[in-house]
């Protein structure tokens, strides 16, 4: 799992300019939900970029789901994204 959260920061690093990113694994909250597979995760991505900052939030939402779309197909459930100032 860590080497995994890894990866997800390498591609959003490798494609945005980054200050600090946290990735917070809340697939435990989620066990009881109908659609819950252990398998897919629910995340929380806290974010600080000044380039992302400097898009509409939209923009930057859509610019990261982009890069995370093959995961978000295969593994991951549940994207939260908080870009911090």
């Amino acid at each position: 799992m860590k080497i995994y959260f890894e990866e997800i920061c390498n591609k959003l690093k490798n494609e945005i300019e980054l200050e600090n990113i946290e990735i917070v694994d809340n697939s435990h909250k989620h066990k009881g939900h109908k659609f819950y597979s252990p398998e897919k995760f629910h995340l929380k991505l806290k974010i600080k970029s000044s380039y992302l900052n400097s898009l509409s939030r939209i923009n930057a939402q859509k610019m990261i789901m982009k890069i995370l779309k093959e995961d978000l197909e295969t593994k991951i459930h549940a994207l939260e994204i908080s870009i911090e100032k």
